[in-house]
């Protein structure tokens, strides 16, 4: 039977788990509001932000919990902390997925740019990094979280290709600026996830590990290999 400290550390991961999974589905609906012109994902983006946020207060309150009347050591309470610095990015992931589904509402009340942007690649990869991060979580996988690493300079390229082209319908058309605004806007939110779905691999490789990677020297490829 387990002890009341384990099943403490189970109802910490558990509800950690159900927040990634909400915060994955809210990122996931913030795409299709975007790329479907689809008005209910967006609203119901916006009625899940509440629930997000209660669950990281919940969880912060449950990991404090724990350390002061546990007092955790070694592995659990590296458990605790990265438990503590994952939710913390995972809301704000739920934050960025409400700033995208603000610009898609705003770029319904608009007619569309005239040249077709496609959200596909950069989307997908920004979802695929969030679920993976999810797993390698889930699993305790080192190998999962490096493998995340590697693909966060190709989100920076992707962003940055359509911000210059962005900016080019802007100089060319001016009466176009709040539109292609609004789509800057939305890849860079886009990035900023996957930069929040880097710092929890890097959380996932100290819990695995206990190898702090976080303002690593080497390139990407050279921790896929560690």
């Amino acid at each position: 039977m387990p002890r009341p400290f384990e099943e403490e550390l189970n109802i910490l991961n558990q509800t950690l788990q159900e927040m990634g999974s909400l915060v994955a589905h809210s990122i996931h609906r913030s795409v299709l509001s975007v790329m479907e012109k689809n008005e209910d994902y967006a609203h119901q983006v916006l009625r899940d932000e509440a629930r997000i946020d209660q669950m990281e207060i919940q969880i912060d309150d449950l990991a404090s919990s724990i350390i002061a009347r546990d007092q955790p050591v070694a592995r659990d309470m590296r458990f605790v902390v990265v438990a503590i610095k994952i939710d913390t990015d995972l809301e704000r992931m739920g934050d960025l997925a409400v700033n995208i589904v603000e610009r898609s509402l705003s770029l319904l009340r608009q007619p569309e740019l005239p040249v077709r942007l496609d959200f596909t690649e950069l989307s997908g990869m920004v979802e695929s990094m969030v679920l993976r991060c999810l797993e390698a979580f889930v699993k305790r996988d080192a190998q999962i979280a490096r493998d995340i690493l590697a693909s966060d300079d190709r989100i920076d390229q992707l962003r940055n290709q359509m911000q210059s082209e962005l900016i080019e319908i802007m100089k060319s058309s001016p009466e176009l600026v709040q539109r292609a605004l609004d789509h800057i806007f939305i890849a860079r939110n886009l990035e900023r996830i996957a930069d929040h779905a880097t710092n929890i691999a890097e959380d996932v490789i100290f819990l695995a590990q206990g190898v702090y990677v976080r303002h690593r020297t080497q390139p990407a490829e050279a921790l896929t290999e560690a």
